[in-house]
């Protein structure tokens, strides 16, 4: 009989096949005492498996490339952190056997970062993951993980490790389903970037039995178990009109009756620009530049090395429109040089742009290589600051950009609510906003973005977010200036007709959402959207704003 099951739907797209589950985690080794000589020789075995799993992450990350590489080298460094390896080597020093003394030293971090407000909650699963990559390998047992299947099939797990989720066969692996997570999750984010069907935040999923047939739409975050031939029938027929309109959907982004709205392509390196380029990306929206700083994260990349790949990414889009963000670190993606290691909650303290301003010659440093990058390239290079909180931030970081004779427009992302709220004078020193909806969201609702209990706050459907989304295009068209929106809301095509009704100016993604979003766009007119938009503000929570945005673009 069927049954139907809803969590969040973070991927496009239907799958339907026999459900496989994820590996389980590795069992915990055994505490026992080792002689006080042979102490040295663990230390040594848990050095070396360190090594061994950092090494694994960062091959990994170079196979998977783009938006996954950095995600992963992000993961080795946590793997290498050399606090972590003071104290396991603490604990064998005392009597702990190597795998003992890794899995007791994680347990420690792990509790540190449930302890932090729970901000870093989102890099537990990162750090269990790692943990059980080493202590598997010192016990000498496989690491769980993928289950091996020759049939293509619907995977299940509590919660996907980037390491796991980066390197899955899209031919094997339909679709997959998550207990944990959030719609701004690592999962959900490389789900995008592979195209495969994705739905998150599902309670009891880990109990639908091996060999279950079910359908899975990415789109709704609907799961129907053992489905009906009626309604297998029905979502593959709707799985192939889809396709169809994405694929006789091509040109730059409109609306039906010919308004235009940019999609641009959220890039994490070079390596992500030929999918940005064959999706039909009108440019960058959003140019992660973290990727060259995760590499090191005792010293920043010299300026040479950073000229080499930002002009990398300005060549593929020649006329185009790329807007980069420079540094965006702390919180989860700490850096040794440049952020305080004792801040008692990362999310609210030094980040972003204020670490920058911190340590100015890495800033400097970051925009000289950008002008040099652009020079005598026909590129509409645009530079933006993270976490701009006032006028004053802003004022900051156009100065820095004058000071490095950067030939560009200046821009700030609102992240934070107070931007939002005083966008007009934010305005009066920058050139353009970008609206990063998953921060914004993050810090309007006080929920990480990482944590599936309190993903219903970090649905970027809530009306109460849309204000914000409002009130930050309605001030940039005051002042003659432009909005536009690199959060992941952007990738959702019946959201990104609200967006335009709210009054963004362009929508950047993931490259595999562009497709959908230009299909969607181009069936309604600006003033459709501009209705959808109002009837998703007036409801009371994410659920009645999508329905109602749905019922007056459907005519109903």
């Amino acid at each position: 009989m069927q049954t139907t099951l809803r969590g969040v739907g973070v991927s496009h797209g239907v799958a339907i096949g026999e459900v496989r589950h994820m590996g389980t985690a590795v069992l915990e080794p055994p505490a026992k005492q080792i002689p006080a000589e042979e102490a040295e020789r663990e230390q040594g075995r848990a050095r070396q498996a360190v090594e061994a799993v950092a090494a694994d992450l960062i091959a990994r990350g170079n196979l998977a490339g783009g938006e996954a590489q950095h995600v992963l080298e992000a993961q080795a460094m946590m793997a290498q952190d050399p606090e972590l390896m003071a104290d396991v080597d603490r604990r064998i020093a005392v009597g702990s056997t190597a795998e003992r003394g890794v899995y007791d030293a994680f347990a420690s971090y792990r509790a540190l970062l449930a302890g932090a407000g729970e901000y870093l909650a989102g890099r537990v699963a990162d750090l269990d993951d790692v943990r059980n990559r080493i202590v598997a390998r010192l016990l000498g047992v496989p690491m769980p993980g993928v289950p091996d299947s020759d049939e293509p099939y619907v995977l299940i797990a509590r919660d996907l490790a980037p390491a796991d989720t980066a390197l899955l066969d899209p031919t094997l692996v339909l679709g997959f389903v998550t207990e944990e997570g959030g719609p701004t999750s690592h999962s959900a984010i490389l789900a995008r970037a592979l195209g495969v069907p994705a739905v998150v935040a599902l309670p009891g999923a880990g109990e639908l039995a091996e060999g279950t047939v079910i359908a899975v739409d990415g789109s709704t975050g609907e799961i129907f178990v053992e489905p009906s031939a009626e309604k297998r029938a029905e979502m593959e027929s709707s799985a192939a009109a889809r396709k169809a309109a994405l694929s006789a959907s091509t040109g730059p982004g409109a609306t039906s009756d010919g308004h235009k709205v940019p999609l641009l392509a959220n890039v994490g390196g070079p390596g992500d620009v030929p999918a940005a380029v064959a999706a039909g990306a009108e440019g960058v929206g959003l140019f992660r530049t973290e990727f060259l700083f995760l590499d090191d994260s005792k010293q920043a990349p010299s300026e040479e090395k950073q000229i080499a790949a930002y002009r990398a990414v300005l060549e593929a889009f020649p006329e185009g429109r790329v807007v980069v963000r420079v540094l965006d670190a702390g919180a989860d993606k700490p850096l040794e040089f440049l952020t305080p290691a004792d801040e008692p909650n990362p999310a609210l303290g030094v980040r972003g742009l204020r670490s920058l301003l911190d340590h100015p010659d890495v800033l400097q440093t970051q925009l000289t290589a950008l002008a040099k990058a652009a020079e005598g390239l026909p590129v509409y290079l645009e530079v933006m600051a993270p976490m701009v909180a006032d006028r004053a931030d802003a004022k900051a970081f156009a100065d820095a950009c004058r000071a490095a004779g950067l030939q560009a427009k200046f821009g700030a992302m609102v992240e934070i609510p107070s931007a939002a709220l005083r966008a007009r004078s934010v305005l009066q020193e920058v050139e353009f906003l970008s609206l990063g909806t998953n921060d914004l969201a993050q810090y309007t609702f006080a929920a990480d973005r990482q944590v599936g209990a309190v993903s219903r706050l970090q649905d970027p459907w809530q009306p109460a977010l849309l204000d914000l989304v409002a009130m930050s295009a309605d001030a940039a068209k005051a002042e003659g200036k432009s909005c536009g929106v690199c959060g992941e809301a952007a990738s959702d095509p019946l959201l990104a007709c609200v967006l335009t009704g709210l009054g963004v100016t362009s929508l950047s993604m993931g490259a595999a959402s562009i497709p959908y979003v230009r299909s969607t766009l181009a069936k309604y007119t600006l003033a459709q959207c501009e209705r959808a938009a109002s009837a998703a503000r007036a409801a009371d929570s994410a659920e009645e704003a999508r329905v109602a945005a749905q019922a007056v673009l459907s005519g109903e």
